[in-house]
């Protein structure tokens, strides 16, 4: 299916939206350059008091010695609740301003300095966030201007602070013809690297960028600067994603480890990394424990994670008009449901089951893979492995984490009793945009419930299904919730198939629309087959259009795409789908298609080849990766393996602007996204995102740009339009739909490290003899096809849904959530070279067919 955009919503800072494009009305012609600046500014040094000035009503003040000091009360919510502004100002388009003022403050506080029309939708022209203190500081902003003003608006957004305080302002001027300001990024080393590391036996690359014609010469130094690799760069040539020249640089060969590498080539010298050890290890459990700072309705402990400790919000306790009895606006619903808790989606207050539903169900697949996949590990999920409260429980911490979205999407729900019952609420949010910073217990906004559509009632569908086979072992009661709720959405949505959700939005909340549910569809039927192997969820999935339509083009899936999502599932989950193997050649074939293009690229990218970065980008790449991945897994070829590891380098640093787009990650990373609570970029005293968040990445989609990419990107190569600044949220937001394929490519990446060197030799077969209703038998063989006696061997697998063992022989067998242990194998005795060992076991079956687990795996003394 064609790819729309990746989030089609509007995000403004506070109430804004992109720049205006066009003239609103004849204005006079643009400054000629040798004229004198013009200052705009009436009585900007306040020598005659306040004349051409005006504040809120909550504001008084007094001007002394040319300098206008204003009392700002506590306790406001909005930055714009107090202001202090000018009216009536001209720009021009094309024309270049530079915005001066002094200030001071008796608190070190932010405030907001924008140069707008002061009329809906409140277009900017320059937005700024300076930084006061007790001393007087000079402050120099220049912009040019987009569109023909004649009403213009300068204004200072004091408001937001708790406690009182004073503003000090003079010498404000904007002035006419100033130079056209220029954004020039720092790209760092012209060697780009992945600045994490790169694994021993995996691909190792960078890309140079260059204008020489001919191979240059290239070093890989250790971090005591001795030279143990060395070689010529592969010329490219020019590169239109980066709109620059650039070469390759192949050290795959290199077989030293350790950290503090650096490559130098063309006089330039790379920032360091490591080769060797688990890199992406801390990668992994960072960018899962994101999730547990992004909860609503739970106080946030400074203990589980330092630094981001908060107030709950939206627990029904002031300014909160909270989640605990949220309605429908305009008496649209006669009830009131209680959603609080889950996650908040991105960098505002809004919750939203379309983008809850794929998040949390990516999140449950990093379980779910590790549990089938040849090289997974569940010991890395375990109970105790992540930063969240729930320890102890004896759940895998990535399940517990995932719950805490799954019963949110419960409660969005429609009631049994009432009118489109068993459909989902499309989202959760504010009844208007609110400003940065704000921290979530400090929203004063009323909350209200957008009305049902097919969309989110089939992503409850899906994901609930999902959740109830997962916790099945775990929490029976809690799975058969999940179910129940699934198989009701999933009727509902049969009943009401085109509520669609619309591509606008009330004020507060992004739309998310979305008009073609058939991929929803296809995905609900796939994740409750797996589940439940009803044949009426098979029917559907063989009847879809989707069924046997390509569905890994672009960026692979997303919110609005989740075809190949469960075409994933049902390759990897072991199920009895007739053809299923069409599926598992769909996912393998789209993987080759996204090697073709990673191996075309000079950057190792298999996204962006058509010139377009679309909002999210960085997610997509990431997309892409899981499917490689998934093929791995499927196949066992290394080639996907080495795909994932080549495309995860963009990520950490090999790409244009030399940036790791992952927070605490690389010499130089992001860590300005776009956030209400993770605003130290506007307040000092907030923290940047946790470690192992990722940003939205390069948006080249002009239409969706934000002030600050306006002002500063225009005209940017796709993969340059880019900028770490808090107020880009078309660039440098943070999401849960995006943190979720970082924790999915990064665990995998994690489980790569050592895994030649962990396996034994060893080949299973694992047979189902035959099978009757409500039982089957099972004969599991085990070859030694190495060298050396296999000592204390033992086999590992995955118990297919719907399957519980009886009894065995020949082998002790245990069982912990949905693994099975084999030991005492040969006995206990040894395994010889050649030698098999083979046992077997009863085991019980609901209604479908018995199938064999996607893998087994061998581990040894």
């Amino acid at each position: 299916m064609p790819r729309t955009a990746l989030r089609r919503r509007r995000l403004g800072v506070a109430v804004l939206t992109a720049l205006a494009i066009g003239a609103a009305g004849a204005a006079p012609a643009a400054q000629a350059q040798d004229e004198e600046p013009t200052d705009l500014i009436t009585n900007g040094d306040f020598a005659s008091g306040t004349t051409g000035w005006w504040t809120t009503a909550n504001l008084t003040g007094a001007v002394a010695d040319g300098e206008w000091c204003v009392d700002v009360p506590g306790g406001t919510a909005n930055a714009w609740d107090a202001i202090v502004g000018q009216d009536g100002l001209p720009l021009v388009t094309g024309e270049s301003y530079e915005l001066r003022f002094t200030a001071r403050a008796t608190a070190d506080v932010s405030v907001r300095a924008l140069v707008q029309r002061p009329v809906d939708p409140w277009p900017t022209a320059v937005e700024e966030f300076p930084v006061l203190s007790s001393e007087a500081q000079d402050f120099s902003y220049a912009f040019t201007a987009n569109a023909d003003w004649t009403d213009a608006q300068l204004a200072f957004q004091i408001g937001r602070h708790a406690e009182p305080w004073q503003f000090c302002i003079s010498e404000v001027q904007l002035l006419t013809g100033a130079e056209p300001p220029v954004y020039e990024p720092d790209t760092g080393p012209r060697v780009r690297v992945n600045q994490v590391g790169y694994l021993p036996d995996g691909p190792k690359r960078a890309t140079l960028v260059t204008d020489a014609a001919d191979p240059v010469p290239w070093q890989l130094h250790d971090a005591a600067g001795t030279l143990v690799a060395e070689g010529d760069s592969q010329p490219h040539g020019e590169e239109s994603t980066s709109g620059e020249s650039v070469h390759v640089i192949d050290f795959s060969d290199a077989s030293a480890t350790g950290e503090g590498f650096t490559l130098t080539a063309d006089g330039e010298t790379s920032y360091p990394f490591a080769i060797g050890g688990n890199p992406y290890g801390d990668l992994a459990v960072d960018a899962m424990s994101f999730y547990y700072p992004m909860r609503s309705g739970i106080a946030i402990d400074d203990a589980i994670a330092p630094g981001y400790g908060r107030e709950a919000g939206h627990v029904d306790t002031a300014p909160n008009q909270g989640d605990g009895a949220v309605t429908c606006p305009a008496n649209a619903c006669d009830y009131a449901l209680d959603v609080t808790g889950g996650w908040y989606d991105a960098g505002d207050h809004g919750k939203y089951v379309v983008n809850g539903g794929i998040s949390v169900a990516q999140l449950m697949s990093v379980y779910e893979r590790a549990l089938n996949a040849p090289t997974g590990d569940t010991g890395r999920l375990g109970d105790g492995s992540l930063r969240i409260p729930e320890h102890g429980d004896g759940v895998p911490d990535v399940l517990d984490e995932a719950r805490w979205e799954v019963e949110f999407l419960l409660a969005m729900q429609v009631p049994a009793s009432e009118e489109l019952a068993g459909m989902a609420h499309h989202k959760i949010h504010d009844e208007k945009w609110t400003g940065l910073p704000l921290m979530p217990a400090d929203d004063p906004q009323p909350r209200y419930l957008q009305p049902p559509s097919t969309a989110a009632t089939l992503n409850l569908a899906a994901a609930a299904a999902q959740a109830a086979r997962l916790f099945e072992p775990y929490d029976a009661d809690f799975a058969a919730e999940c179910l129940e709720a699934a198989e009701t959405a999933w009727q509902a949505a049969l009943a009401h198939p085109d509520l669609y959700a619309p591509d606008t939005s009330p004020d507060g909340g992004g739309p998310y629309g979305d008009s073609d549910v058939s991929d929803e569809f296809y995905w609900a039927a796939a994740e409750l087959f797996l589940t439940t192997g009803t044949k009426s969820y098979e029917d559907y999935l063989l009847a879809s259009k989707v069924h046997e339509a390509d569905s890994f083009g672009p960026g692979a899936f997303y919110w609005g795409g989740v075809a190949g999502l469960a075409k994933l599932d049902l390759a990897l989950v072991p199920n009895a789908l007739p053809g299923r193997d069409e599926i598992v050649t769909q996912v393998v074939a789209g993987a080759d298609g996204y090697l073709d293009l990673q191996a075309a690229s000079p950057w190792g990218l298999s996204y962006g080849s058509s010139g377009t970065f679309d909002w999210g980008s960085n997610s997509a790449v990431l997309n892409e990766l899981v499917v490689v991945a998934t093929a791995f897994d499927l196949t066992g070829e290394a080639k996907y393996r080495d795909g994932v590891l080549t495309g995860l380098d963009y990520i950490l640093g090999r790409n244009a602007l030399g940036n790791s787009y992952v927070t605490g990650y690389g010499s130089h990373d992001s860590h300005n996204m776009h956030s209400r609570w993770f605003a130290n970029q506007l307040d000092p005293n907030l923290p940047n995102p946790p470690a192992g968040t990722l940003a939205g990445g390069p948006n080249s989609v002009t239409g969706t740009w934000d002030p600050v990419a306006q002002r500063w990107l225009t005209g940017c190569a796709p993969q340059r339009c880019y900028i770490d600044d808090i107020g880009s949220w078309s660039t440098n937001e943070l999401t849960i739909n995006w943190n979720a394929p970082l924790a999915q490519i990064a665990t995998f990446a994690a489980e790569q490290a050592g895994t030649a060197a962990a396996t034994p030799s060893c080949e299973v077969q694992y047979l189902i003899n035959g099978q009757w209703p409500g039982g089957f038998n099972a004969q599991i063989v085990v070859t030694n096809t190495g060298d050396e006696p296999l000592q204390d061997l033992s086999l590992k697998w995955a118990l297919p849904t719907g399957q519980s063992i009886v009894n065995s022989w020949s082998v002790a067998l245990t069982r912990d959530g949905h693994t099975v242990t084999a030991t005492d194998i040969a006995g206990g005795q040894e395994l010889k070279p050649g030698r098999t060992f083979t046992f077997g076991f009863i085991g019980a079956k609901d209604a479908r067919t018995a199938v064999a687990p996607a893998s087994v795996t061998c581990s040894a003394a």
